[in-house]
């Protein structure tokens, strides 16, 4: 039966609509918040699967009919998803898998589908609220409810779920979630904010998110189902106090060996000893196979117990560093002569290879998605070949790792990027992870950084990234934030708290947790922290290079812009392309303009016009060929032309290419001319005075008006 729930938000409308979609699914919600409309469907699996871990998928589906778009292409429907779709799922799930028994098998899935879409409220939030009450009336155990808003900052007031046009005029776009009890997800963009600021906006979040929490209940307390209980991954209690007892000084020992390769390799040595060791302990049982894969398992989590124990008891970190102690740092420029602009930034055994490639206006990004921007001018893409971990691996499209890195450095450098006035090119970053031994998305934002300024980049202010983390005690409330986390404090902690930006302020923010959620207090230590080592990062940045070069190099597209009546533009562009594609080809001397060496024009519908090209020669022809194509003839005033035909009636003179104008026999002198061959042929300069245009929009010149006038003399009879 269809029921309906309605709570007014901030001045904005939220329904939840249940019990008439998707009635087969496990449990489904539509939510509209204003005008966006999001159908959140959840499903599990009815039998355990055999992975090793916890089988949860969330996707976000986005319909071009939810923004009135036909998709592009020749195939006109939805493909793979967008970058921006593959964000917004991971921005759902992040908040969502704590909140799961991770020794649950059953598959579960969560299906966001994007109906319609009203630019002033995001969808992602939408869909994240949904996802989180469809698991909460469902059967599927789930210790929710999860919500998130967006939080702005125009002045000095914090604004809830702002609109576009208020992000425009914000200096903060913080997506915070949480529960009703703490923060468990962070994700920002920001323009130099301070700490206290983010903190303060972070704060102000969740006292939003509580009221969204408590909505939430109120529809489960009504509607939900009663929890199953599923059956879990459980260990033998017995067999984790026998492997613990074998293995946990060998592991102690190989996890305090500093080099990240030679310390894997000896906890895999010392894994598959003891699986060796109880191989032949059991090797009568029947049930050997499943003890293995429960002794391999308890190995992995007595190899996070020990990380945790040293950390939080002891205060050793594996590598022997201080808590808020970054590793080895180094930068240089240059590796790569024919780059724009090239830099390598290594923390420690994480090395990233950054190039800038600057292009034309016109090679800006194209957008098919749901947002109102259709096009990009910068972009940062991250790569992770399999090799910067010492493995063999699959090569082909990035994976949501991959574009989740990319996007978080393409976030934190973006405010120093000078706007398309002060720099009319478009930018392009990449970063080469070629070794990683944790937070390879902080280096990617130092390396990139550094490539921008080789580049020439007039970027605002350098940008650095530090990943700060989390370990908590099993065995008491005891706490330790990590500076630079390494591989295995990443992934065995409790949490990723990447902070971006510059001696000034943060410009990117992004905070995952593997518990419920952390507190305030622990945030404010971890932004103090991270603060510091940001400074320490700078301070060797600016080393390599303190300001971004004067100079473009070389092989970059140099660059003239001015401005022309937007009226001529369509004269520029000719009728079918023909005038700007003749003006390419003559003044590149190339036969295609898809040459490489073609000269590149762009033509802004308010008259401004960019040409781009490494022969300065090059650009300056092509400037004066617009330029000819474009100027007007004013009336009265005296120019040089060239003869180009002689008839009885006149003589026809081009006074610039594509401007030619008639002189009649009448205007070629100021004694009578019988023909006009006799004053002219065809080649011949002479000067004219403009008279005008008739009204059939014909050029009439005059050679007699400029002339001197001849002296009168008397004559006499």
């Amino acid at each position: 039966m269809k029921k309906e729930f309605k709570l007014d938000f901030f001045g904005k409308k939220i329904v939840v609509e249940t019990g008439w979609l998707a009635k087969q699914s496990n449990a489904s919600v539509l939510i509209r918040f204003d005008d966006t409309v999001v159908l959140s469907a959840v499903v599990m699996g009815k039998t355990v699967v055999t992975q090793d871990f916890f089988p949860l998928q969330v996707l976000y589906i986005e319909k071009l009919y939810s923004v009135g778009k036909i998709p592009g292409g020749f195939i006109k429907r939805e493909g793979r998803p967008t970058d921006e779709a593959t964000l917004a799922a991971r921005i759902i799930d992040r908040p969502l898998r704590p909140m799961f028994d991770e020794n649950l098998r059953n598959e579960i899935q969560v299906v966001n589908t994007i109906l319609s879409v009203d630019q002033d409220n995001s969808p992602v939030m939408a869909a994240l609220f949904g996802s989180s009450l469809a698991l909460g009336i469902s059967e599927i155990p789930f210790d929710g409810p999860v919500c998130g808003v967006v939080v702005g900052k125009i002045g000095k007031e914090f604004i809830i779920n702002p609109s576009i046009e208020e992000l425009e005029n914000s200096k903060l776009n913080l997506t915070v979630a949480g529960t009703k009890n703490a923060i468990c997800m962070v994700e920002a963009g920001a323009n130099e904010c301070s700490e206290t600021e983010i903190l303060d906006a972070i704060m102000f979040g969740h006292e939003a998110i509580k009221k969204l929490c408590e909505f939430q209940e109120v529809i489960i307390s009504e509607i939900g189902c009663e929890k199953v209980e599923l059956d879990k991954a459980e260990l033998d209690q017995d067999l984790v106090h026998l492997v613990y007892d074998y293995a946990h000084e060998k592991m102690l020992e190989a996890i305090q060996i500093k080099d990240k390769l030679e310390s894997y390799q000896k906890v895999e040595e010392v894994k598959q000893e003891t699986v060796g060791y109880f191989t032949t302990m059991y090797l009568e049982d029947d049930l050997l196979n499943d003890k293995l894969k429960q002794i391999t398992k308890i190995l992995n989590m007595l190899e996070g117990d020990v990380v945790r124990s040293l950390i939080t008891e002891s205060h050793i970190r594996p590598d022997g560093r201080q808590m808020d102690e970054i590793r080895p740092l180094d930068a240089m420029i240059d590796l790569l002569p024919r780059c724009h602009g090239s830099a390598v930034f290594t923390r420690g055994q994480t090395q990233s290879l950054a190039t800038t490639t600057l292009g034309a206006i016109g090679e800006h990004q194209i957008l098919d998605g749901l947002g109102i921007e259709d096009a990009k001018r910068f972009m940062l893409h991250y790569n992770f070949p399999a090799f910067s971990v010492g493995e063999v691996g699959r090569y082909g499209s990035p994976g949501r790792r991959e574009i989740g890195h990319g996007a978080l450095g393409e976030r934190a450098l973006a405010p120093i990027i000078p706007s398309e006035e002060e720099f009319p090119y478009t930018i392009r970053v990449v970063s080469e992870i070629l070794e990683s031994n944790g937070s390879s998305s902080q280096a990617t934002i130092c390396a990139g950084c550094l490539s921008l300024m080789a580049a020439g980049v007039p970027i605002k202010a350098p940008v650095a990234g530090i990943a700060m983390g989390l370990i908590t005690s099993k065995e008491s409330n005891n706490y330790t934030i990590l500076t630079d986390i390494q591989g295995l404090e990443d992934h065995m902690g409790d949490m990723d708290f990447k902070v971006a930006g510059t001696r000034d302020g943060i410009t990117a923010l992004q905070m995952d947790i593997k518990i419920k959620g952390v507190t305030k207090s622990i945030l404010k230590e971890a932004l103090k922290q991270a603060r510091k080592a940001r400074l320490e990062i700078l301070d060797v940045m600016e080393d390599c290079i303190k300001v971004p070069r004067k100079e473009l190099s070389p092989y970059a597209p140099k660059i003239a812009t001015f401005n022309i009546n937007p009226e001529k533009i369509k004269d520029v562009i000719g009728r079918g392309g023909e005038m700007i594609t003749k003006i390419i080809l003559d003044a590149s001397n190339v036969k295609t303009v898809n040459d490489k060496d073609a000269v590149k024009v762009d033509l802004e519908d308010d008259g401004r016009v960019i040409i781009y090209h490494s022969n300065q020669e090059i650009i300056d022809k092509t400037k004066q060929m617009i330029l000819d194509v474009v100027r007007e003839v004013e009336p009265d005033v005296i120019y040089k032309g060239k003869v180009t035909k002689v008839e009885d009636f006149g003589c026809f003179v081009l006074l610039w290419p594509n401007c030619e104008g008639l002189v009649h026999v009448s205007q070629l002198a100021h004694e009578r001319v019988n023909k006009p061959s006799d004053i002219v042929q065809i080649g011949d300069e002479i000067v004219v005075k403009s008279l005008g245009y008739d009204n059939r929009g014909r050029l009439n010149l005059s050679r007699k008006d400029a002339l001197p006038k001849p002296k009168k003399t008397e004559k006499k009879e």
